[in-house]
């Protein structure tokens, strides 16, 4: 059976490429909020970021507010890290 090739997506932080399953897509809304999407499927700009804390720390409000298109306030970028954080439990 050949091997189907899987989707890649490029981390915004560190450039790194990898299977899109493995990263987290965060999204801006229409309305202008950010979320972390775990559908993968919300409407809206998206940008993906690796799942462990190199790629989620102060590097990532910065590479995420340039991503996203908007301004990405230091609460807001923190307040996504605890979501990736409760999303990865809850996958465990």
């Amino acid at each position: 059976m050949p091997h189907r090739p899987q989707p890649e997506r490029t981390c915004v932080v560190c450039r790194g490429r990898g299977p899109k399953r493995d990263l987290m897509r965060v999204v801006r809304k229409p309305d202008g909020q950010v979320m972390v999407d775990a559908t993968g499927r919300a409407p809206g700009r998206g940008a993906y970021v690796h799942r462990h804390e190199g790629c989620l720390g102060p590097k990532a409000a910065h590479a995420l507010a340039r991503a996203l298109g908007a301004p990405l306030p230091a609460a807001e970028a923190g307040r996504l890290l605890v979501e990736s954080h409760v999303m990865q439990e809850a996958e465990k």
